[in-house]
């Protein structure tokens, strides 16, 4: 502590605060004042739809801390306007200089008493708190740690704005100029330095920086970062230094004695104050999940950028359904997250990419969409509900993440069918951090992992691979492997082997390569057929078919990996549908959809990161699974189907003549059957004990147990085909082009990928939760005009009241 004499500094300073909050709060217009701003604080809070808690159906304030900073910019000015302009004006300040009193006593009494009378006016605003509070659903279900800190960054914003209208009062006599001054200043720091930042030759500047909104915004979400924290000290500090310089200036003195000591020391403690927040930060999360609290795994990925990463979110327009602007605000809460660990090398904008395109000739606007199109950003219809009804709009939930050329998209929606719009946005907003962290690791990996998908037993064609194969490619080396030619040495070198379906024996060498990869480590995703089913060939035969189980000489070698995959086929009600022609009317095919219950949709319902919040998988054919009691390996059930399933042994003869009968659920009850599980742990070696086949032309130590590794057995293998059109163009991985619908097929494979290839854990990001928190729609329709009342009323009878009370007593001491 500077030794100048703190106590008697404090003392002096709570006189003058005493006589400002006195004389501030003896006067009509401040209680005007005030009014006005809680009056139309409500009426945007209430009563206005496009701003109104009640129609936004979140229990949370969000609209009062985005909105109060406007209401600010004229509140404050004109509680700061009279605090010098009308002392100088009238003579009076030289008659306080004729008290014990400093510049500097003077300065700081009237600087917090204007603080305390911002903290006054926002007092009848914890209404808006009570009454969100009880409409939750359930009751109480609002962040109260949340509000607090957001509390707290209006706090801050109102403390920085009494600096500025405090140094607008000293420049001029006139309290209206003065007025007039502070609330351009506001306005200028708040937003002017975002709309400079905008400026062509100005973006690489990152004026933004500098400007209020970008260190309020991050604040007012209820998460502190020691960084927005010294912005706001820095900028008050600076504006009271400015203001007591200008009053010294003013009556032709220079900065001496007591003045200049506290002068110079308060500009000394804020240029270290802002030398140590540019080396070292902290961030205190009051949100009850930590929501903004970005996990070590995503903070050291960002601390570790070399280069500039460039984030282009299309998730921008108007008249947002109100689950969309939920998401849009939480992207943006993300990225500005992120953004605090990257060193200023995370890059983010959002752009409305309809807007854009609406501005350019008509020839030229569906080369913009083709061009969207083809980086991935594809428009969704979405749903909106209007007190007209349901209307249509189009939006661009994606986002583009650009390092070094190379290019990389981020769906934002993660959507799932049987979930409501609340679960679905809810959902996508858990994922988010997973979602950038693992693409911008990928984009910026130095060296891609390699996945291998095996060929030479009539595996999927690369045709049937075409999507899963493009898909896995932005963040992998993806290619296809014959086990009969590679060496042990380089097939090592291949991060996930991946066994797509095949169809013919495998031999002994190609096995003992399989299972010394994975003694040595190596991850392995098993996708068997262990019936020949197909649809195709189904209808080629008349209708008719047996199914009958392959040989692929594997079952010894995954029972002694844990599992077994049986000689069987589910039937499941939860399934696809297929085409069936069901006759001919003049001449056309009458085609109808189908339900056809060897096409299982598997939900997921495991918490696991690879499946959970994943759509239903699509599946064709597939078999049952038993796990096995194996020692030192853990098995983890991802997907199962329905309790509505029939379990059918092979040879079975399938008939599409079936699809004429409606099944009987009575028939089709039964638990769940597994088909797919991981496998973690060390594995013991199906060639423990036994020597290496003949044919092996290396010298390899036969290892009889594994180093922890693990791998993914699914008992079908038909789930990362992609469908191909008539004229040989392949789909999207799991996009039914008869159905016409998407499942989650694709991202089940990257999902796979990143956990079998990464060991970081950042998949686990996946299993972030973050409660809903919805207001209680019912008792707002039942009882809206009572809320809108007590939110705008209430405050102004507190105000009244307190004016009333405040009036009584200073007459009544007066008066005696």
């Amino acid at each position: 502590m500077f030794n100048f004499g703190i106590y008697p500094l404090i003392v002096k300073v709570l006189s003058i605060l005493k006589k400002e909050i006195t004389s501030y709060l003896s006067s009509l217009v401040a209680y005007v004042t005030i009014g006005v701003f809680l009056l139309v604080l409500g009426l945007f809070l209430w009563v206005f739809p496009e701003s109104s808690i009640l129609d936004y159906g979140y229990a949370g304030l969000d609209s009062l801390f985005s909105t109060a900073p406007y209401l600010f910019m004229f509140l404050i000015p004109a509680i700061t306007m009279r605090s010098l302009a009308e002392e100088r004006k009238e003579g009076t300040f030289e008659l306080l200089l004729t008290r014990p009193l400093t510049d500097w006593r003077i300065v700081l009494g009237k600087y917090f008493a204007c603080l305390v009378i911002v903290f006054f006016s926002l007092a009848p605003t914890l209404v808006y708190y009570y009454s969100v509070y009880e409409l939750g659903a359930p009751r109480g279900n609002i962040d109260t740690g949340g509000v607090i800190g957001s509390y707290i960054g209006l706090f801050l914003l109102g403390a920085s704005f009494c600096a500025i209208g405090l140094f607008a009062s000293s420049v001029s006599k006139n309290q209206i100029i003065a007025f007039t001054i502070a609330v351009f200043l506001c306005f200028f720091f708040y937003t002017g330095f975002d709309s400079l930042s905008q400026l062509l030759s100005l973006q690489s500047l990152s004026l933004e920086n500098l400007g209020i909104n970008e260190h309020y915004q991050s604040v007012s979400r209820g998460v502190l970062d020691t960084r927005d924290l010294v912005y706001f000290v820095i900028l008050t500090g600076v504006f009271i230094c400015v203001t007591l310089f200008i009053l010294i200036r003013q009556r032709q003195k220079s900065l001496v004695g007591i003045d200049a000591k506290y002068f110079i020391s308060a500009l000394g403690a804020l240029i270290l104050l802002g030398i140590i927040s540019s080396f070292t930060f902290t961030r205190i999360d009051f949100t009850k999940e930590k929501r903004f609290t970005v996990s070590k795994i995503s903070s050291n990925i960002m601390d570790s950028l070399k280069s500039p990463v460039k984030i282009t979110v299309y998730l921008q327009g108007d008249n947002f359904p109100a689950g969309m602007k939920r998401l849009q605000r939480a992207t943006r809460d993300m990225l500005s997250d992120l953004q605090a660990y990257s060193h200023g090398r995370l890059q983010f904008g959002f752009i409305d990419p309809i807007a854009l395109i609406k501005k350019l000739p008509d020839q030229e606007q569906k080369q913009a969409y083709d061009s969207l199109q083809a980086k991935g950003i594809t428009g969704q219809p979405n749903s909106v509900k209007t007190d007209n009804g349901v209307t249509q709009m189009l939006i661009f939930p994606e986002a583009l993440v650009q390092f070094e050329g190379k290019e990389i998209t981020v769906n934002l929606l993660q959507t799932r069918i049987g979930l409501s719009d609340e679960d679905v946005y809810n959902n996508s907003i858990q994922n988010l951090e997973y979602a950038f962290s693992s693409a911008i690791k990928k984009i910026t990996s130095g060296g891609k992992p390699i996945i291998g998908f095996t060929e030479g037993h009539h595996e999927l064609t690369d045709l049937q691979l075409n999507d899963a194969m493009k898909s896995l490619s932005d963040g992998y080396n993806v290619g296809r492997i014959n086990l009969k030619y590679i060496p042990l040495d380089s097939l090592l070198k291949v991060k996930l082997l991946v066994i797509p379906k095949p169809d013919t024996k495998f031999t002994e060498l190609e096995k003992f390569k399989i299972d010394q990869y994975v003694m040595r480590g190596g991850r392995v995703l098993w996708a068997i057929d262990q019936v020949n089913a197909e649809l195709d060939s189904l209808r080629g035969h008349g209708g008719e078919e047996m199914s009958f189980p392959k040989d692929l000489n594997l079952d010894d070698q995954l029972f002694v990996y844990g599992v077994r995959i049986n000689y069987d086929l589910i039937a499941d009600m939860n399934c696809a549908q297929i085409p069936i022609s069901t006759g001919n009317v003049g001449g056309q095919a009458q085609i109808q959809m189908l339900p056809w219950l060897y096409y299982p949709i598997f939900f997921p319902i495991s918490k696991n990161p690879i499946v959970k919040n994943l759509d239903g998988i699509r599946s064709e054919f597939a078999s049952t699974i038993d796990t096995l009691g194996i020692k030192n390996v853990k098995k983890t059930i991802l997907l199962a189907s329905s309790p509505y399933n029939k379990k059918l042994s092979a040879p079975h003869m399938l008939s599409l003549q079936a699809l004429e009968q409606e099944p009987n659920p009575k028939d089709f009850q039964s638990t769940p059957k597994t088909i797919m599980v991981l496998l973690e742990g060390k594995f013991t070696s199906d060639f423990k004990n036994r020597p290496a086949p003949d044919s092996l032309k290396e010298k390899i130590a036969i290892l009889p147990q594994s180093k922890p590794t693990k791998m993914i057995v699914i008992s079908d293998g038909d789930v990362f085909k992609n469908q191909v059109g008539a004229d040989g163009s392949p789909y999207p991985l799991g996009y039914d082009h008869y159905m016409r619908q998407n499942f989650g097929n694709k991202n089940l494979l990257l999902n796979i990928a990143d956990y079998m290839t990464d060991d970081s854990g950042l998949i686990a990001l996946r299993t972030k939760e973050i409660q809903i928190r919805l207001l209680n729609r019912p008792r707002i329709r039942s009882e809206k005009l009572n809320w809108q009342l007590i939110n705008n009323i209430v405050p102004l009878t507190l105000l009244l009241i307190f004016a009333v009370v405040q009036y009584y007593f200073r007459k009544r001491k007066y008066a005696g």
